[in-house]
């Protein structure tokens, strides 16, 4: 039974996440439902992690085996001329059979935008956090710089979180300015907690804003007590880039 990998960028802002649901629309289930309606079977389709209602990808990967003789270039054409214009199919593969989006993968970077300027933007709303006040970017990124390495990250981790352990592995974390006012914050690591990334940027946000020092910071994610931390940051900013094998 051939195994067929998918890379897949979509506009998250429509849908309530990734995971398959019953009563709302989902990433997940709109892509399985194309599949199912090209070899009229039941498919279900692993990715390397869930992202959250609102949150967006420009390399999420997923698969899915089932028993057809389509190839992978008629599912690419297929999927794109049936999925709406927010779901893009950028590549589609066979692989080996063994293959699985979650569990070989490596590792994961995801983006996260803020827009740190005196107005909002009506363009950017769907894609950033807009803050207003002046952010302090040495001090976020003297902050993130504890990140780097591996540590128990229960201080960031979301309730309802299905995981063996909260131990992570941080290789970057970043903040860059690629024009005045827009911020980046680049992230890759082994694994995420779920919430973790918007639970992260939400306390740098208040290291910018002089709340809570680096050092605090670093206090905070050696707690293990999410209760220390800054509120969830909003998932319009957070952008799965690419998942590593």
């Amino acid at each position: 039974m051939p195994n067929f990998k998918l890379t897949i960028e979509y506009d998250g802002s429509a849908y309530h996440g990734w995971q398959r649901q019953n009563d709302q629309a989902t990433i997940q289930g709109v892509i399985e439902a194309a599949i199912g309606k090209m070899t009229q079977k039941k498919v279900v389709l692993n990715a390397s992690g869930r992202t959250d209602a609102g949150v967006h990808a420009l390399g999420q990967v997923a698969n899915f085996c089932v028993d057809t003789t389509l190839s992978a270039d008629v599912f690419f054409n297929g999927l794109n001329s049936l999925l709406k214009d927010d779901i893009v199919i950028k590549d589609c593969r066979v692989v080996d059979e063994r293959f699985h989006a979650r569990f070989d993968a490596k590792s994961k970077l995801y983006h996260y935008h803020i827009l740190n300027t005196p107005l909002p933007s009506a363009i950017n709303r769907q894609y950033a956090w807009y803050i207003k006040r002046p952010l302090d970017v040495d001090k976020m990124q003297a902050a993130a710089n504890y990140l780097i390495g591996e540590h128990d990250f229960k201080s960031f981790e979301g309730s309802g979180s299905p995981r063996a352990h909260t131990t992570r592995h941080i290789y970057r974390a970043a903040m860059s300015t690629n024009e005045p006012g827009h911020l980046r914050f680049a992230i890759e690591a082994n694994g995420f907690l779920r919430f973790m990334v918007r639970n992260i940027v939400g306390t740098l946000a208040d290291v910018g804003l002089g709340q809570i020092t680096p050092d605090q910071f670093k206090n905070i994610l050696q707690a293990k007590d999410r209760n220390l931390a800054s509120p969830t940051a909003p998932p319009q900013g957070l952008f799965l880039i690419r998942v590593n094998y």
